[in-house]
């Protein structure tokens, strides 16, 4: 088959409400499937202030926001309307992003209409309690999530690391790479600013350590400021510089007395601040690839970064960085120092993750994922087949 004869069906728990790298991959793809003449819907809960426009048709699904956390709606299910919706359009392939109600939902009016299922992993959603004091629920929440992929048909990571593991889990034995890219002419070390980063109050002979993304608990902001104070009882010159917002903000400047936090950037706000910076610093272990890590990377910044899924498929320690045990502030703060002091050994690790960064091309990360769409209806297409013939002969 033709990728122009795939009807996409697509769930997402949250596709453009916030910016972060599971919407962007998934806006990505879209725009990918549709310019290549692909059938697509998306069904998603939807706010009034989303943060940026959504790539093809979005069908708001039912939702509430979740408590605490107003920037994020939790999906609830299909409403009588999304499933009449999803009849007219006729879908011969479901595409589900998040294990959420919605999700559930989704799966079973595929499985009723017998429509195969691919379910995306961008989220390690069972490593989230931790940062909130709910650790105990993580074995519920494993036998959940494995519970659901079984289901599906085969299931997409966006690194080999992701991969072992949910194979390692039993979450299915069908499980390809879905990998992430990044744009080149957006992410690049010619956006330094000397002049940007004078504004912000940098010396030029300062060293930047970075962070970027939302400022969330479970982006392991507790461990990447303890690994600064570590940091500076060892007396390393450096300057800290905060890309993003979030609920945590407050916390996190209190925690970085002296850090310059420059809120969300986006656009060329964004592309300009990363690469102003020196060293990428992202300890988080949440991530199952790290969008940012990779836009660090072609910014020509070195990472230091937790030794965790994502993370461990991107960096090459000693090459283009360092992967350090997850939660060890001592040694976070040991393998900055160098990078600190070390004009050359920055210059060249920076290079080498430059020149790493160039091998993610999202045309030929996307035709993956239409590739697999395309084998999955064939398979279903045969099975029914199989099935009439076997039915007809009896």
């Amino acid at each position: 088959m033709d990728i122009s004869d795939l009807r996409i069906a697509m769930f997402s728990g949250n596709y453009n409400m916030t910016l972060d790298g599971a919407n962007k991959a998934l806006n990505r793809l879209a725009e990918y499937l549709l310019r290549h003449g692909a059938n697509l819907r998306v069904y998603s809960p939807t706010n009034n202030d989303p943060a940026f426009e959504p790539t093809g048709d979005l069908v708001s699904v039912p939702s509430f926001p979740i408590p605490g956390r107003s920037e994020y709606r939790c999906p609830v299910g299909l409403s009588k309307s999304n499933r009449a919706d999803l009849a007219r359009f006729k879908p011969n392939i479901v595409h589900i992003a998040s294990p959420d109600p919605t999700g559930h939902a989704a799966l079973r009016w595929a499985q009723d209409n017998d429509v195969p299922v691919l379910s995306s992993v961008h989220t390690r959603f069972d490593t989230y309690f931790q940062y909130y004091g709910l650790g105990f629920i993580e074995p519920v929440i494993v036998r959940m999530m494995r519970r659901f992929y079984n289901r599906c048909d085969a299931l997409v990571a966006p690194s080999r690391s992701m991969i072992a593991e949910l194979l390692e889990k039993d979450m299915h034995d069908d499980i390809g790479l879905w990998s992430r890219g990044v744009d080149r002419h957006k992410f690049d070390p010619s956006r330094r600013d000397m002049e940007w980063r004078r504004e912000q109050g940098i010396e030029d002979d300062d060293v930047v350590i970075t962070f970027l993304g939302r400022l969330v608990m479970e982006k392991g902001l507790d461990v990447f400021a303890e690994s600064i104070v570590q940091l500076r009882k060892r007396q390393v010159p450096h300057r800290v510089l905060v890309i993003g917002d979030g609920p945590a903000r407050q916390w996190f400047e209190q925690a970085l007395p002296g850090g310059i936090f420059v809120g969300l950037q986006t656009d060329e706000n964004l592309w300009r601040a990363l690469a102003c910076g020196d060293v990428f610093f992202n300890p988080s272990i949440t991530e199952t690839f790290g969008n940012v890590t990779l836009e660090a990377m072609a910014s020509g910044l070195p990472v230091v970064a937790a030794s965790a899924t994502g993370a461990s498929s991107l960096v090459h320690d000693g090459e283009n960085g360092r992967l350090i045990p997850p939660g060890n502030a001592a040694a976070y703060a040991e393998a900055l120092a160098p990078y600190c002091t070390d004009d050359e050994l920055r210059r060249q690790h920076g290079c080498e993750g430059e020149r790493r960064s160039r091998e993610y091309s999202w045309d030929s990360i996307n035709s993956v994922m239409a590739e697999t769409y395309k084998r999955l209806v064939d398979a279903r297409a045969e099975l029914i087949a199989k099935e009439a013939a076997e039915a007809a002969s009896s």
